[in-house]
């Protein structure tokens, strides 16, 4: 991702575009409502189109709502669309209720611009042999008219819940079938107040800022610094997943983010490489990235994401190592 074509076109700042972000974000909001998923999957608005054990088909469609400022899905958008199109595969096969940790993550982007309408892939390849915990191994191609964008392939942990949390099947819902439910009274609860107002004050900024609004929503705001970039995100239902934690897909791209700003405009993301070590919990994730190589077509960069746990000690959530190519423009 971020090969910043001119095939891509930046989302629009408008006022009509920025109220139907808007009413984006209150329909995943009452999306969510129905147990079994999470706010990111419901505002994305991705579409299960197939849920077998040969294969598992998502979709999305690449609209201001989720638009980074070169036109393409945001980073969070695309890592939760590979995570859940891989997890999906696994879970093809288990009880629907099934709780899986993503383990490992690997990414490998084409140069195609991730734009239209992008179908993601996900095929299981069957449990890891000999390991004593349940962890399942599958795959993920994502196109679009263009052609392949990306290549991945992710390790998934069966997981029970948490102790006093019900989990219910996540909600297959396929694109034009899942009408806005109607929220009663227009009554929000408090997490869903939280998320409200985290996005009415991105989407202030970007009224009188321009930009992406998802790059604010769901974004770092990194700080270069010496042969590196750091950040702190502020945790929250806006990028939880249905146990809490700061959902898989939206921790890749944070972190993924924080070392493309570790560069300048001249490289663009090609590979990355993650580990999901704890969960991502506390009131606010620190990121850090160094540079550890910095050649003259290839670079690499070092991502650390670190949070408190449920004891108050700060502790490693995250690692990722990315690979950026220079840019022949």
């Amino acid at each position: 991702m971020d090969t910043h074509l001119k095939t891509a076109v930046a989302p629009a700042t408008d006022d009509a575009t920025l109220d139907a972000i808007r009413r984006q974000i209150l329909r995943g909001i009452a999306l969510n409502r129905e147990p079994g998923y999470h706010f990111a999957g419901n505002f994305l608005d991705l579409s299960y189109d197939h849920v077998s054990t040969d294969h598992t088909a998502l979709s999305v469609d690449v609209l201001p709502h989720c638009m980074a400022a070169d036109g393409q899905l945001s980073l969070s958008g695309f890592a939760i669309l590979a995570d859940l199109a891989m997890a999906g595969a696994v879970r093809a096969g288990l009880d629907p209720k099934t709780r899986l940790a993503t383990v490992t993550m690997n990414l490998q982007f084409t140069g195609v611009a991730g734009t239209g309408r992008l179908h993601a892939r996900g095929v299981m390849h069957g449990f890891i042999e000999g390991a004593a915990g349940k962890q399942g191994a599958s795959t993920v191609a994502i196109r679009n008219d263009a052609g392949l964008v990306c290549n991945g392939a992710a390790t998934f942990m069966v997981l029970k819940p948490p102790k006093g949390v019900e989990l219910h099947p996540v909600p297959h819902r396929r694109r034009g079938e899942n009408p806005t439910p109607e929220i009663p009274g227009g009554k929000l609860r408090p997490d869903e107040k939280k998320v409200l107002a985290a996005a009415d004050v991105s989407l202030q900024h970007v009224r009188e800022h321009g930009g992406a609004f998802i790059q604010d929503f769901w974004g770092v705001k990194a700080k270069h610094v010496a042969g590196g970039a750091s950040s702190a995100v502020k945790n929250g239902p806006h990028i939880g997943n249905r146990v809490g934690h700061v959902q898989g897909g939206i921790l890749l791209g944070l972190a993924a983010e924080n070392a493309v700003a570790a560069l300048n405009d001249h490289w663009q993301l090609t590979a990355l490489s993650s580990w999901y070590i704890s969960p991502g919990e506390g009131r606010a994730l620190k990121l850090r990235s160094k540079v550890v190589h910095h050649g003259r077509l290839v670079a690499v960069v070092q991502t650390e994401v670190t949070g408190k746990g449920t004891d108050g000690k700060r502790r490693k959530v995250f690692e990722l190592m990315t690979t950026h190519a220079y840019r022949s423009e």
